[in-house]
């Protein structure tokens, strides 16, 4: 056995693995990997295979000229791993692992780094954003076929300012796409430019976004929230049918509890109700940050209680879904399914009853929560107050949650300049 000793706390040993012949009578070589803290060992194979009087002729400070070639292919490997090991800061297995076995040049090609993403994502139930990514990457194909281009052996390399304007313009004028889908898809590429800098894939000078580079397409802000009058034309409208009054029900219980989002009232159970409050952790946090997580805790009105009582579940268990709709499913790909259907039908009877009262067709469930947060900053709360209330991690986000002020609003602030009692 040979060590390859750091100072960063780990080891790596050439190792004969000798528990398990095969049919030849020959063991496997093995990369031994130990660490002191945490003390860790883990074995990796290789493509090597000696019977134990070989690797004692091969594998030695000075072989034989016959042996010298096998030994210094097995130093190469030996090599290979030391070089990612010193990359890795802090080391770690999982990482060490991913590398060790991936081909030349694997690490920086799109369709590798797409599939490891999605895959990560979806292990971590992040299902929307995994299925954003897989529909970069459909992009992306398109636009190889189109200009006749190997998406396969596509890498970091390649993509560049030039490239990157190509595509958008290829979107636009070939696909009819719109600069918001562009950037959703070109901000997935962002993002594994900046994780392959991070892992010291790629060197930072070839990242094609930002000044005098790329620039991704500013998304327009588009006002989403109801005015006053607009919701209390909408409060106070009649649902032609049961479905639309199921829909108005809870788009306004979503507004009413701090515009939660339909994914987190789906989730809330009845743990999370408790002295006339309901207190939650935003499934979207849950998953990208993991540390610092705040609750948001939200008063239940009279209305938001009436609406608990109206659809809540008999079973009152502390375990169970205030809201049927997951009952039994515990599958994760199966509950984004149920509530991307929930939000669907929400949307297509909201927008039924806005336009039936003569109100945009454009609301949907997400109107519910810009409009939660005009509402509050109109009626003077502070932008901290809703930043924590929306259980958002940063102002700015909450800042453009905020629809503005109207012109009855600006012109009553107008007339106030010179009221002086």
């Amino acid at each position: 056995m040979t060590d390859v000793t750091t100072k960063k706390g780990y080891n790596i040993s050439v190792y004969l693995d000798t528990r398990r012949a095969n049919k030849n009578g020959k063991f496997p070589v093995k990369l031994q990997v130990f660490t002191s803290h945490p003390r860790k060992q883990k074995l990796f194979a290789t493509k090597f295979k000696y019977t134990q009087e070989e690797f004692s002729s091969i594998y030695t400070a000075k072989p034989r000229k016959e042996h010298k070639a096998e030994k210094q292919k097995i130093d190469a490997v030996l090599l290979h791993a030391e070089n990612i090991a010193q990359s890795l800061t802090p080391f770690s297995f999982e990482k060490f692992e991913k590398k060790i076995y991936l081909k030349v040049g694997e690490s920086i090609r799109l369709e590798y780094l797409y599939k490891s993403q999605i895959k990560e994502l979806t292990d971590n139930n992040q299902l929307n954003t995994a299925s954003n990514y897989d529909l970069a990457q459909k992009s992306f194909i398109r636009y190889c076929e189109h200009y006749k281009k190997n998406y396969l052996s596509l890498t970091l390399y390649d993509i560049d300012k030039k490239w990157l304007n190509s595509f958008e313009t290829f979107m636009i004028n070939n696909l009819e796409k719109s600069s918001t889908t562009v950037s959703m898809y070109v901000r997935t590429l962002r993002t594994l430019f900046n994780k392959a800098i991070d892992e010291k894939e790629i060197n930072k000078e070839f990242y094609p976004f930002g000044k005098r580079k790329y620039q991704v397409p500013a998304t327009k802000k588009v006002k989403k929230a109801l005015s006053k009058q607009q919701l209390s034309v909408l409060f106070k409208s009649n649902p032609a049918n049961h479905y639309q009054q199921k829909a108005k029900d809870f788009w306004f219980f979503s507004y009413a509890c701090n515009g939660m989002n339909i994914k987190d009232i789906c989730l809330l159970k009845y743990k999370d109700i408790s002295e006339g409050s309901l207190t939650f952790i935003r499934a979207k946090t849950k998953l990208t940050r993991k540390a610092n997580l705040k609750p948001i805790t939200v008063h239940l009105n009279d209305y938001a209680n009436h609406v608990i009582e109206l659809y809540g579940s008999e079973d009152k268990s502390p375990e169970n879904f205030v809201f049927p709709f997951l009952s039994g499913i515990t599958e994760p790909k199966v509950q984004r399914l149920k509530i991307q259907a929930f939000t669907r039908f929400i949307n297509q009877h909201i927008k039924k009853l806005a336009t039936a009262n003569g109100l945009t067709d454009e609301i949907s469930t997400y109107w519910a929560r810009h409009s939660f947060t005009t509402q509050g900053i109109k009626n003077g709360a502070s932008m901290a107050f809703m930043q924590e209330s929306l259980g958002h991690q940063s102002p700015k986000t909450t800042q453009d949650y905020f629809g503005g002020f109207d012109d009855d609003t600006k012109k009553e602030f107008s007339e106030s300049l010179m009221n002086f009692e």
